[in-house]
């Protein structure tokens, strides 16, 4: 076919035009089509318009590869079909819309340059008839009979198609009206489009449809057995479904009726109020009426089973002493002296009224410090059942208040799904994490929460499934979280807030002994004769490898030891016990992980230790001032939030406010950058109460006065020099005990906080009260001879001072 194609091509040499391109994708232009084009590509968008500028000629032809955004010459076929464009409409997208219809075959003959476009030199095609009409009728005859077989199986082409083909009488043109509705590849699509001899094109046509017609009854079949095994399949289902209706109406009046006797026996014996007895009454009398088998009569006898099943009266009564309670809370916890407190307070309540009204507490603390287990503890010492439910990432109110019973598998919410498991009306009920709420379109959990725990309200408690009132006011209420600030004002309001601050290491080495080791030597299939541990050890474990305010990490670290411990004692059979000291420690937990104690060995200039308070307690904070050649400017780095930069801001102000008590020329600053850094400059760090610290560092630095290594201080700083009181004053003296600090600064009137930090860490170092910024530098600052002031007093500093 080759040498017939080149000598066609020779003898066309007169029908020769040069037009744009339009590569297609996916699809093959013939002849007699007219199709509509979707075009966005730049070039393609381009040839088009150019074609409109002239005579509407554009050559159209498939590329190769159709995810190919931008195809070279190479990735074009040959031959295509010259057309000509009917309409050209461009939409808002910035895509075009183009009607095109096919007018005859064309080769390319060559491309020409051009940046913006295909443009090429293309010869019309026209088709080879070999004069044999009788073949050419015979093969239209069987194609226009096979198309319309291949119509009914096909559903993918219009009836009325057949119409159209059937009234074809030009054999050229039905091939290529034909080929066009054939669901076949894009190459066997192409192969069609490069046969120019009408009878051969007519052929192969026809085995194609054939083949494709095969395929269409092949896959008729497999529909045809797949309907037929499905029909069989339901017939039986419904057979069966018909049996068993047969068998139940036999014998299922009987058993319906001895259903609804037992829910009404069930509700003579239930103590239950007036308005749950006669909702529950209500809807016995409506599954009276309904078919047993319907889905509406599940619904209704799953609603009575909840409100039966629910313990309105069922309650668990205290049998301990506030002794024997006092006791097993001190059993299960070391410390936390405040909550127990509260909890021997409401027993004892309790044992004076015969109805109290339940507690609502509110534990907040860092992490570790066993805020959850203490109310499993204050459950056993109460004798009341413990439910928990953990609020982390809760945001849909239905959680807390249930589904109503319109919507299918609609339940109650947590807190009577809850109760029911419990089997009590007064358990210990354990709302954990309840700072880390979330809301979205379904509502907010935390709004639901606000008559769960309000004792004023929660006596007429309303589930949306329930929808009848039920009595929460005696259920202790028990919530945890780790910070206040985003737990919303009204919800704080209805708690009572005790916070538990951080445990001293003298508090983590008691709680290891008696609590962590017991439990992590069980944990880990050991018995006391196989392991020992030091009091030098549990210390090395506390200061080194831990750095936390409660013990979680402590527990796991003592976990860590066992479980190498018991891998020792299989793996060699030894027997003996196994002391593990403070040298041997590094052996099973690797290198220390922090350095205790790690301050500053020497007082230096513009250091000074800050005190802030975090999520997970106490931290110390270093902070940093140098001074260096400039104009004037502040530099502030570190992560340093807003609140934290106006401090930075008022520190600088003050002093240049004292410029002259303090031998400072008058206009120091103009001369001069200060830089104020906050190490861990990845951490964000906000908050006012750095602000003595901040005026330490920076009147060191422009003063070069050291500051003390060993102190550490806390305060707000007005412009006037007044220091104001700040918060998480416990936590904070407790991260300086642990750093190893011995003097401690804080504003005069958080000199009532001190209460709450325990006498040993008090008596462990010096607390120092201050009113005044002036009395604290004079404590911060290291009197030396060689304390020098540097140039910067009197002139531009000659080189930059920094903490080094």
């Amino acid at each position: 076919m080759g040498t017939m194609f080149d000598e066609k091509i020779e003898n066309e040499q007169d029908k020769t035009a040069i037009i744009p391109l339009l590569p297609l994708r996916d699809v093959v232009m013939f002849p007699h089509m007219i199709v509509p084009l979707f075009v966005g590509r730049e070039k393609s968008i381009a040839a088009l318009e150019s074609a409109m500028k002239y005579e509407k000629s554009i050559f159209m032809v498939a590329q190769k590869n159709a995810k190919d955004d931008d195809p070279k010459e190479e990735d074009i076929y040959q031959i295509g079909t010259i057309g000509i464009i009917i309409q050209l409409l461009r939409l808002p997208d910035g895509t075009v819309k183009v009607l095109v219809e096919g007018k005859t075959r064309g080769v390319i003959r060559e491309y020409l340059p051009n940046n913006d476009f295909f443009l090429v030199k293309v010869n019309e095609i026209e088709d080879i008839d070999d004069g044999n009409d009788v073949k050419k009728q015979a093969l239209m005859r069987s194609i226009k009979e096979s198309f319309e077989l291949y119509l009914k199986l096909s559903k993918k082409v219009h009836v009325e198609m057949l119409g159209t083909v059937v009234a074809i009488e030009d054999a050229s043109k039905l091939a290529d009206v034909v080929i066009t509705h054939l669901n076949v590849k894009l190459e066997d699509k192409q192969k069609i489009i490069e046969i120019f001899d009408i009878s051969e094109r007519l052929e192969a046509i026809y085995t194609l449809m054939l083949s494709e017609i095969e395929i269409l009854q092949v896959e008729e079949k497999i529909k045809r057995r797949v309907k037929k095994q499905m029909e069989k399949t339901q017939k039986d289902y419904y057979l069966n479904e018909q049996m068993r209706a047969i068998q139940k109406e036999m014998g299922e009046k009987d058993d319906f009726r001895n259903e609804i006797n037992e829910l009404e026996k069930r509700l003579k014996q239930k103590k239950m109020s007036e308005e749950a007895v006669k909702k529950v009454k209500q809807e016995i009398k409506k599954l009276q009426m309904m078919t047993p088998m319907s889905a509406e009569a599940t619904v209704v006898r799953n609603y009575i089973d909840w409100i039966l099943d629910m313990p309105w009266s069922e309650k668990t009564e205290n049998k301990y002493t506030l002794k024997e309670s006092e006791a097993i809370l001190d059993e299960d916890h070391f410390g936390l002296k405040n909550v127990k407190e509260r909890i021997i307070e409401y027993l004892a309540v309790q044992s004076l009224v015969k109805k109290n009204k339940g507690s609502i507490l509110c534990l907040v603390g860092p992490p570790g410090v066993g805020k959850t287990s203490i109310a499993k503890s204050v459950a056993r010492a109460t004798n009341r059942k413990f439910v928990r439910i953990s609020l982390g990432g809760v945001h849909d109110e239905a959680e807390i208040r249930g589904h109503r019973r319109t919507y299918i598998g609609a339940m109650p919410g947590k807190i009577i799904q809850l109760l029911k498991k419990a089997g009590s009306n007064n358990p210990v009920f354990c709302l954990d994490e309840v700072d880390k709420l979330s809301s979205d379109f379904r509502g907010d959990p935390s709004a639901a929460l606000l008559e769960v725990l309000d004792p004023e309200q929660n006596v007429a408690f309303n589930d949306n499934y329930l929808d009848v009132d039920y009595d929460l006011s005696e259920i202790m209420f028990i919530t945890t979280a780790n910070v206040l600030q985003t737990i919303p004002a009204p919800l704080q309001d209805r708690m009572e807030v005790i916070r538990i601050a951080g445990y001293t290491e003298p508090e983590k080495l008691q709680i290891a002994k008696k609590y962590l080791i017991a439990k992590q030597v069980q944990a880990n299939g050991l018995v006391m004769d196989n392991i020992e541990f030091t009091q030098g050890a549990l210390l090395k474990i506390i200061r080194e490898y831990t750095r936390e305010a409660g013990v979680r990490n402590l527990d796991r670290e003592i976990a860590s030891i066992c479980r190498k411990v018991a891998k020792e004692i299989v793996n060699n059979d030894n027997k003996k016990k196994m002391i593990i000291s403070s040298k041997s420690v590094s052996k099973y937990l690797g290198v220390p992980k922090y350095h205790h104690g790690e301050i500053e060995e020497k007082s230096k200039i513009g250091l000074t230790v800050g005190l802030a308070w975090t999520e997970v307690g106490g931290e110390l904070l270093s902070i940093e001032a140098s001074v260096m050649e400039g104009n004037g400017k502040m530099i502030m780095t570190g992560k340093l939030g807003d609140v934290m930069q106006e401090s930075v801001q008022a520190a600088l102000s003050y002093i240049r406010a004292r410029a002259e008590q303090f031998g400072l020329m008058k206009n120091f600053y103009k001369k001069i950058d200060i830089h104020v850094h906050v190490p861990e400059g990845a951490i964000p760090k906000d908050g006012p109460s750095a602000g003595v610290a901040m005026t330490t560092s920076i009147a060191s630095v422009l003063l070069q006065k050291k500051v003390r290594a060993d102190l550490a201080m806390t305060g707000e700083i007005t412009l006037r020099g007044r220091i104001l009181p700040v918060g998480g004053i416990k936590e904070k003296v407790l991260a300086a005990h642990r750093g190893n600090i011995k003097t401690v600064i804080i504003p005069k009137d958080n000199e009532r906080d001190l209460a709450e930090v325990p006498q040993n860490v008090q008596k462990a170092m010096k607390i120092i009260f201050a009113e005044q910024i002036d009395d604290v530098l004079k404590i911060a600052f290291v009197e030396e001879e060689e304390n020098v002031r540097s140039n910067v007093v009197s002139e531009v500093p000659v080189s930059s001072q920094s903490v080094n």
